[in-house]
């Protein structure tokens, strides 16, 4: 019988592609026009060097071209393996080369983490050609490789897989034999839950699904279950300090509700009780931003120049100034719009795809990442009348996605009229 434990080996090695038909995502690279697969059956003639996020396919394809060219396949990880090591491993192969014609294949992970003098061991082996070689990378090439290892070589970009591609391969581990051969069911909300939170690391994904099935057994598997295994950990708080959280919380909710009055009792109910100042200067500050923001722009200054008193010159100097703060605030016109959007934006941080930055945002410093399209299409904002180009600045996935969502309340009002002139122009509107 098959089985949950069957041999320990991890589910992303059970289920590892063995050939590029089952290699999912990358199909810029691997599709039936990719340069990657051209250069792959047209015979590997140059160096590889591959570039991504974790879990995009790196290895696997080393191996499948180690395999399709009958290679050794040797692994090894520039954080660990020394240069004497890889020296050594690079003379092998040529003694090889030179007496069979056969040649060993090297896979250098992580090879940022070797210096450019480090990586000079390198460059005879692969001018004579006699080993395959593939240094991976998770770093910008144009920044820690040798430009005499570059120049060599051939630079493909991995991608981190979609969503679609992350369906597929969930799947497959829940079908295929290699994986759980159906013997787990995941509810529609659990599968969507662990793509999410891959974030296209395929690796992630799999181990994500091991974990709960190692927690949870074989069988259905639902979102909550799923969310108590992989879920962030709870806060937790000492039970015997509850009346140091009631009181701050009171001293908050009266300065949201504008009483002045309950806001200064509050406080000194705190400060008489010999709670830390400089731990009620943070929640000032945190007030500013989370309750007024900019509907008060300066409510926020008043909240940090009295965190400031509290350091320079402590209790019971600092008193006055935290009243200070705590009586404007709670004069204050209030608005929330700036915690709502920030907490919209983390949403989509943490819950959708972290695409990559657009190309038209990221600066071309090196020639390399020009070729690769950095800064194609950018408009200088400075360089246009009105100072806003037509030229929407988030990922794709998020076009037109709006956060902030200003009130009429005091400087908000402004805000809010200036902030739709400013979207129409981004969209490429015209009054």
């Amino acid at each position: 019988m098959g089985g949950l434990w069957e041999g320990r080996v991890p589910l992303a090695e059970r289920l590892r592609p063995r050939d590029l038909s089952e290699v999912l995502g990358q199909e810029h690279l691997l599709g039936e026009h990719g340069p990657l697969r051209a250069l792959i059956e047209g015979g590997l003639s140059v160096p590889l060097i591959f570039w991504g996020p974790p879990g995009t396919g790196k290895t696997t394809v080393g191996r499948i071209i180690a395999q399709r060219f009958g290679a050794k396949f040797i692994q090894k990880s520039a954080a660990l393996a020394a240069v004497a090591e890889v020296r050594e491993i690079l003379e092998s192969s040529r003694e090889l080369w030179q007496r069979t014609g056969n040649r060993d294949l090297l896979f250098l992970d992580e090879i940022h983490r070797w210096n450019r003098a480090q990586q000079d061991v390198l460059l005879p082996f692969l001018e004579e050609g006699s080993i395959y070689f593939i240094g991976a990378t998770t770093e910008n090439p144009s920044f820690v490789l040798r430009s005499a290892l570059l120049s060599r070589a051939q630079l493909f970009v991995f991608e981190p897989l979609s969503p679609q591609a992350l369906r597929v391969l969930l799947h497959r581990a829940v079908e295929d034999p290699r994986g759980y051969g159906g013997r787990v069911v995941l509810t529609p909300e659990a599968a969507e839950f662990l793509i999410r939170r891959a974030d296209g690391d395929a690796r992630r994904l799999l181990t994500g699904l091991e974990t709960a099935v190692e927690a949870l057994g074989e069988g259905e598997i639902d979102l909550p279950r799923l969310r108590q295994v992989l879920g962030r950990k709870a806060l937790h708080y000492d039970r015997a300090g509850e009346e140091h959280y009631n009181l701050i919380s009171a001293l908050h909710k009266s300065v949201r509700n504008s009483d002045v009055d309950a806001a200064l009792y509050w406080l000194v109910r705190m400060l008489e009780a010999g709670e830390d100042p400089r731990y009620i200067a943070r929640r000032v500050i945190r007030m500013a931003s989370e309750d007024i923001g900019l509907a008060d722009p300066w409510a926020l200054v008043h909240a940090v120049t009295a965190a400031q008193a509290v350091e320079y010159v402590g209790l019971p100097e600092a008193e006055l100034a935290l009243a200070q703060a705590v009586v404007y605030l709670a004069l204050a016109p209030k608005s929330n719009a700036l915690y709502r959007a920030y907490s919209a934006a983390r949403h989509d941080v943490l819950e959708t795809e972290n695409a990559p930055v657009p190309l038209h945002l990221r600066n071309p410093v090196t020639k390399t990442m020009e070729e690769l399209g950095y800064g194609r299409g950018y408009q200088y904002a400075h360089d246009l009348p009105e100072g806003i180009a037509p030229m929407p600045c988030l990922p794709e996935n998020l076009h037109g996605r709006e956060y902030f969502h200003p009130t009429e309340r005091g400087w908000e009002g402004k805000i809010r009229e200036r902030l739709a002139e400013i979207r129409a122009k981004i969209r490429g509107e015209t009054a």
